[in-house]
């Protein structure tokens, strides 16, 4: 560990809450490794499981990427029963304007990754299911993350049935997509270009260069933020950051707060040693 993520290591052992990092090169261990399979509440960071679980489906022609897809607010509970959403918790309204209509799946997968769309995460989990939502995190080694509920379905989270995720299975799942094991190689690089095409760089994108192609999703309700990336230098082999925080500090949902902050240094740290990443 060099100096400057000894610091941060530092630092971070005197903030309040639990806080994961995973750093290294994909398919290798981490170089830098902290609280790495503490379960966290996944907020966003969920949808590229669900991202994947359409493609692998799509690879296995059990599903089409290019279905029409009926958009509805009418979903059933993991637990029985139904629930719907709230149009003001989504950080995309552009989903919500096709009520009533059909559009297709894909683009459903990619309103999910690039603006975080809750509508769309429902829509796409109605139709990959939660299995198949599971096997994307247990084909790439995922041990303790599951997606057992949608979005808002609040029935299923009071009867303890909810979702987990830890930096290493967010890091193990983007390895296994840059290697091209976690779906088919052409599945593997349009998930990989959708989340190069994030629009919420709230976190991450503070440290690194603009330049620089990141693919990433993140995560942040209050108390919660998190977020996962494979990092393109152009100058040195790519690398993952996964970082997962449950702390009061996260206490600002419009992508800037204390953690928001500790992650750009974090990103930046990482991208000065991206050269002996070994």
């Amino acid at each position: 560990m060099d100096d400057a993520l000894k610091k941060l290591d530092a630092e971070i052992d005197a903030l309040d809450g639990d806080f994961s990092v995973w750093l290294g090169r994909p398919g290798h261990e981490p170089v830098y490794a902290r609280d790495v399979d503490r379960p966290h509440y996944p907020a966003s960071t969920m949808k590229t499981g669900v991202m994947a679980a359409a493609f692998r489906l799509a690879d296995a022609g059990e599903l089409d990427l290019d279905s029409q897809v009926p958009v509805h607010n009418h979903f059933t509970s993991a637990v029985g029963g139904h629930f719907t959403m709230d149009p003001d918790y989504d950080s995309d309204p552009q989903v919500w304007q096709y009520q009533g209509a059909t559009v297709s799946l894909r683009w459903l997968v990619r309103r999910m990754i690039v603006r975080s769309s809750n509508l769309a995460t429902n829509l796409v989990l109605e139709q990959v299911g939660y299995t198949a939502a599971q096997d994307a995190y247990r084909v790439c080694g995922a041990t303790n993350s599951m997606t057992r509920r949608g979005i808002e379905d609040a029935a299923a989270r009071d009867a303890g049935v909810d979702n987990e995720v830890t930096a290493k299975d967010l890091a193990l799942q983007l390895s296994a997509m840059h290697d091209h094991t976690l779906a088919s190689p052409q599945s593997c690089k349009e998930m990989l270009a959708i989340l190069t095409a994030q629009e919420l760089n709230t976190d991450f994108a503070r440290g690194l260069p603009e330049n620089v192609d990141v693919a990433l999703k993140n995560g942040w309700i209050v108390g919660i933020r998190h977020s996962a990336a494979v990092i393109y230098p152009h100058d040195a082999p790519a690398f993952v950051l996964s970082a997962c925080a449950s702390s009061p500090l996260a206490d600002s949902e419009d992508g800037d707060d204390e953690v928001c902050r500790l992650y750009g240094r974090l990103a930046r740290a990482a991208w000065d040693a991206r050269h002996t990443l070994a």
